[in-house]
């Protein structure tokens, strides 16, 4: 299979690339190389995609499979439109984000989108779910829907998540704030969390490409309990000490910021709007070969990258120690 990946030097695209010359495909990345260096064996396309002729090069050539996990729709438009000659079917890396509610449990591939957005360029994470749907629409309106898989993929964790939502909580566990051991967790035992590992991401992208899948998919992991989750993370990391569970009015009280940020607890989202975001339906990817690995092990292995990084750098998300301290005090002294 010829699989040209659009991107491939960022921590998806990388395992995409990965994914597919391990099983013996011919695969080139387009991509400025500004997020990192592509896989070795891939052959490299330098192109900016805001340039006028970014994808002039490869649309000379014939492609099965083209790859893309751009959230700006103008890049998305012009590489639909400049390939739909050329390639085989368009793969879509969309995103769960582009659902308009995400207060109902077990929705599937048939809820309620946001509007598209109008422009070609989503200049804040705000506009992120509709950017993600204007992307879907232009691969749909160039490829059709016979030739275009659209993947709204949920949280994606694993080695190298660089937005550290779910390398936060393996990692506190391991190194707690306290000197007692005492870990500060959301209590939510209602809320669902769905974990889905890169690298089963970028597998069952490829078993898509090589099966001529189409249509759209939520990509998810297993829905777990979040209390579950982090039963899970707390058991990988070897922690013993108390685990202090405080509920979600408290936490806001509190201006703890929920799923990401600074001075945030991933994963834990306020409940009822957000009941639905870590329990969508995924059993049409699981009828169509989406395999999940265990949570422990994505969360092992996410540990034991997280041991490896710098201990004193800025975080996406969490809480930092002094901050986990404070709010701990104030539990003590209310």
């Amino acid at each position: 299979m010829r699989l040209l990946v659009l991107g491939g030097t960022a921590w998806l695209g990388g395992h995409i690339a990965t994914s597919a010359l391990e099983r013996g495909h011919h695969v080139t990345c387009l991509a400025r190389g500004e997020s990192g260096t592509a896989p070795r064996g891939v052959e490299f396309e330098h192109a900016d995609r805001d340039g006028a002729d970014a994808y002039g090069e490869v649309a000379r050539a014939e492609w099965d499979v083209v790859v893309d996990v751009s959230r700006q729709p103008g890049h998305v438009e012009r590489a639909a439109k400049a390939l739909a000659d050329c390639a085989g079917s368009f793969l879509f890396v969309s995103s769960v984000s582009a659902y308009a509610d995400s207060s109902r449990p077990g929705d599937d591939e048939s809820a309620a989108l946001l509007p598209a957005l109008a422009g070609d360029v989503m200049e804040s994470m705000e506009t992120y779910g509709q950017a993600k749907v204007a992307c879907e629409r232009h691969v749909t309106s160039a490829f059709g829907p016979g030739r275009s898989l659209i993947a709204r993929v949920g949280l994606i964790g694993g080695p190298g998540d660089e937005s550290d939502r779910t390398g936060y909580w393996p990692l506190r566990f391991a190194r707690p704030a306290t000197d007692d051991g005492s870990v500060l967790v959301p209590d939510a035992p209602d809320q669902m969390a769905q974990v889905i590992d890169v690298r089963d991401v970028a597998a069952w992208l490829i078993d898509a490409g090589e099966g001529g899948l189409s249509g759209v998919f939520n990509v998810v992991g297993e829905t777990l309990p979040l209390p579950e989750h982090l039963a899970v993370a707390r058991e990988v990391a070897g922690h013993r000490g108390p685990v202090v569970a405080v509920d979600q009015d408290w936490l806001l009280a509190h201006d703890v910021e929920p799923w990401m940020g600074e001075r945030s607890l991933p994963l834990w989202l306020p409940l009822p709007e957000y009941a639905g975001s870590g329990s969508r339906d995924g059993s049409a990817a699981r009828a169509a070969g989406l395999v999940s690995r265990p949570p422990a092990e994505t969360l092992a292995d996410t540990l034991a990258w997280e041991l490896t990084r710098d201990p004193g750098r800025p975080r996406r998300a969490g809480l930092p120690d002094h901050d986990e301290r404070r709010l701990l005090r104030a539990l003590t002294t209310a």
